[in-house]
C-alpha cells in the first residue's frame, strides 16, 4: 500500500495500462479528488474504459479527455450532458445483473476507486453511504484505490476492509456531495396523497429519489409500522424512522432494520446514520430477485418519464437523450407485482405542456412491462391496471392524464382501433 499525501502523487499508470478498465462509486461516495486525478492523468495512459453510476461530478459533464469511454447502466446527473454530446456508452441492464457483469468481466475490473469511512478501532474502514455495486466489484477487482474521508460515516453491514486491501490510499476531510431536491408543488403534493392512499400500515416500500420521492415520504407520516427495502435512502426516510412510522416491525426478512445500497441526502442525513437502523448491504442482495420474493408487502414506487395507453413505462430516453436508467425500477416493479403487495408508477400528467400519458412511447424503449404495473398515478388520480383488459387500461389511463389532453387521447386510441 502506498499513502499519498496528495491524489497527484498516485501514479495511475502502474495500476491500469493501456486498454484497461476502471470503476468508481456514485452519487455522494464518489470518490471525486480521486476520479478528477485519474482524468487527469488518463490521456497518458492510453485508451480506457470507465463504468461509473450517477454523478455529480462536474468533470464528468462533457468535456473529457479523448482516451477516456464512460459506461454506465443510465443517464444519471452531469451523465446527461455526456449522452446529449452522444459521449455516454449506456449499457442498458437491470441493477441486479450488475453484480454478474463485474463477475464475468464484462464491466472495467483493472481498477476500482472508492471512497471510505477513517478506520476504526481494528484498522478496518467500511463503504460507508455507498456499497450498492461497489461491494459486488471489489472481489473481482485487481487493484483499489481509496479516499479515506474522515466526513464518511462508518454503516453497518458495509463490508469492512483493512487498508492494506488498497494498493494506495489518499486522506481528505470534505462535505460529502448532497442531493439537493426543489420544495413540492401542488401537483406533487396531489400525487403523493394518490400515491399513500395505496400504501397499507405493514407494507414494505421501495422507493427513489428526488422531489416526488420526499412528497411521498411526508405523505406517509400518517402509516404505522412501515418497512423499507430499497436500493437507496433519503433523509425522508430517516424522519420517518425518527417519528416511528418506519419500524419495520412486520417485515417479512431484515424485521426491524431498514436495508438500502446507498444514501443520497443531506449532511445532515449523513451524520445521523449511524444512529439509525439502517444496514447499507450489496446490489446482490438488494435487488436480487429471490430476496424480493420475500418480501410479501413490497410496494415499489417508482417515477418515469412517459407512460402509453398499454400502461408500458419508459424511464430512459427524452428526445434521444438518457436522462433515466432501467436502474433497479424493473427489478423491484416485477417482484412487487409478482409476489409483492403492488406496484405503482408516479409521474405528473405532462411536463412543459407535453401530456406524460402518450399513445406510444416517444422514447420507443420499454423499460418496464405493462403487466409488472398494477396502478399509475398522477395529480388527477389513480388508474389500477391489475386484472383490467387492454381497453379498460387505455381508459383508465386516459382518465388520470391532464384534462386537457383526453380528447387527443380518445381519438388516438380510436385511430388505433
Amino acid at each position: 500500500m502506498v499513502v499519498s499525501g496528495t491524489v497527484e502523487g498516485i501514479e495511475f499508470e502502474a495500476l491500469v495500462g493501456r486498454d484497461g478498465g476502471v470503476w468508481w462509486g456514485q452519487g455522494g461516495a464518489e470518490p471525486e479528488p480521486l476520479v478528477n486525478a485519474f482524468l487527469s492523468q488518463v490521456d497518458r495512459i492510453g485508451p480506457v474504459r470507465a463504468f461509473c453510476g450517477l454523478t455529480w461530478n462536474e468533470r464528468l459533464a462533457g468535456d473529457l479527455p479523448d482516451a477516456i469511454t464512460v459506461l454506465s447502466y443510465g443517464g444519471l446527473g452531469q451523465l446527461r450532458g455526456l449522452s446529449r454530446h452522444g459521449l455516454l456508452d449506456v449499457v442498458p441492464c437491470h441493477y441486479s445483473s450488475i453484480p454478474r457483469m463485474f463477475e464475468r468481466g464484462q464491466l472495467p475490473t483493472d481498477l476500482g476507486l472508492i471512497q471510505v469511512s477513517p478506520p476504526d478501532g481494528d484498522g478496518m474502514v467500511t463503504l460507508g453511504i455507498g456499497v450498492d455495486y461497489v461491494a459486488d466489484a471489489i472481489p473481482h477487482t485487481t487493484a483499489l484505490v481509496a479516499e479515506v474521508n474522515h466526513r464518511m460515516p462508518r454503516t453497518l453491514g458495509s463490508p469492512r476492509l483493512p487498508l492494506d486491501a488498497f494498493a494506495a490510499v489518499v486522506e481528505t476531510d470534505r462535505p460529502l456531495r448532497e442531493a439537493h431536491a426543489r420544495p413540492p408543488d401542488a401537483a406533487d403534493l396531489r400525487i403523493a396523497a394518490n400515491v399513500a392512499s395505496l400504501i397499507e400500515d405493514g407494507d414494505t416500500i421501495q422507493i427513489g429519489v428526488g422531489t416526488l420521492p420526499n412528497a411521498v415520504l411526508d405523505a406517509l407520516s400518517g402509516h404505522r409500522e412501515l418497512g423499507v427495502h430499497s436500493g437507496m435512502i433519503t433523509d425522508g426516510v430517516l424522519t420517518l424512522v425518527e417519528k416511528g412510522v418506519i419500524t419495520g416491525a412486520r417485515k417479512e426478512i431484515d424485521p426491524g432494520v431498514v436495508v438500502t445500497g446507498a444514501a443520497l441526502g443531506t449532511a445532515s442525513g449523513y451524520d445521523r446514520l449511524p444512529a439509525m437502523p439502517v444496514e447499507f448491504r450489496a446490489a446482490s442482495y438488494t435487488h436480487a430477485p429471490a430476496v424480493l420474493s420475500r418480501l410479501r408487502s413490497l410496494v415499489s414506487i417508482n417515477s418515469a418519464i412517459e407512460v402509453d395507453l398499454l400502461g408500458q413505462v419508459g424511464a430512459e430516453l427524452a428526445r434521444g437523450v438518457h436522462i433515466g436508467a432501467v436502474g433497479g425500477q424493473v427489478d423491484f416493479s416485477r417482484a412487487a407485482a409478482l409476489t409483492g403487495a403492488r406496484s405503482i408508477i408516479a409521474l405528473r400528467s405532462e411536463v412543459k405542456g407535453e401530456s406524460t400519458i402518450v399513445p406510444t412511447l416517444h422514447g420507443g424503449v420499454v423499460t418496464t412491462a405493462r403487466v409488472d404495473v398494477d396502478a399509475v398515478v398522477t395529480e388527477h388520480g389513480v388508474a389500477v391496471l391489475t386484472g383490467c383488459t387492454v381497453a379498460e387500461r387505455a381508459r383508465r389511463l386516459i382518465g388520470v392524464a391532464a384534462p386537457h389532453h383526453r380528447d387527443r387521447l380518445r381519438r388516438a386510441l380510436t385511430e388505433e382501433a
